[in-house]
């Protein structure tokens, strides 16, 4: 009883009654806000216009796609987290045959549920036993109808462990960007920020355009390589942004 009693007397502290009250306060603060300002604390899935795999060949070009990969391991697809992807290995048949960016994987992933931003190329290489040797923040100078977009992104160098062998010398590069909200980031951070920053929106995706170029024998420059980019992401982003991508004004629609 003197327990029961001590209990009783607790809850009735004032610094007890005050947590409470504050704490109550503070959800129904949080529902009022949602109510009247439009916020959204958790968002609804938002789909692609279409799907990535039904991205049209011919718009690609002078771009040929010489194979379309799929990830097989159900481990990996899990970890993934998305099954909206596609892994393409592309040639650009304006190079000359021994040009070590004359192919690329193109390694496109969409998120139309985020709660995160997984599987950046820092992680995923390094992860399956390869070193990195490079980190470079890089920008990308699109060129198209509108003009010329500089868009940020990441330039990495990975190395084969010492027991292992590598088609381009025991090198190759991976540079990436994302599209988010409408968007580019030039990283998981940037990614990230972008993300939490649309708190008024219904809806919040991001997709990750990954080029790797590891098909050939010899590993490109990295100017080269960037250069290269610049040269396909003016051809696949204006498709990607017209036919894939949700609208930019879509995915902060509060309606």
């Amino acid at each position: 009883m003197m327990e029961k009693s001590n209990a009783r007397a607790a809850y009735g502290q004032p610094a007890f009654l005050i947590c409470a009250a504050v704490l109550a306060l503070a959800g129904a603060g949080m529902s009022v806000a949602k109510k009247q300002l439009g916020l959204y604390l958790k968002k609804e899935p938002l789909p692609l216009l279409k799907p990535l795999d039904a991205l049209e060949e011919a718009k690609l070009a002078p771009y040929l796609v010489t194979a379309r990969r799929e990830i097989g391991n159900e481990e990996i697809l899990v970890a993934l987290g998305t099954d909206d992807y596609i892994q393409w290995v592309l040639e650009d048949p304006c190079e000359p045959a021994n040009s070590p960016v004359r192919s690329v994987l193109l390694f496109i992933t969409y998120y139309k549920l985020p709660d995160r931003v997984p599987h950046v190329p820092e992680e995923c290489y390094t992860g399956g036993g390869y070193q990195r040797l490079a980190t470079d923040a890089v920008t990308f100078a699109i060129d198209g109808r509108g003009g010329r977009r500089n868009i940020g992104g990441r330039y990495l160098l990975f190395g084969a462990s010492s027991g292992g062998l590598w088609r381009t010398g025991n090198r190759f590069p991976v540079l990436y960007l994302f599209r988010v909200n409408g968007a580019y980031a030039g990283s998981r951070d940037e990614a990230r920020i972008a993300l939490n920053r649309n708190i008024f929106g219904k809806y919040s995706y991001f997709s990750k355009i990954e080029l790797v170029f590891n098909q050939g024998f010899t590993a490109p420059a990295q100017a080269e390589a960037v250069q290269a980019c610049e040269k396909l992401l003016a051809v696949i982003l204006p498709v990607l942004e017209q036919e894939h991508w949700p609208p930019v004004g879509r995915d902060t629609d509060s309606d």
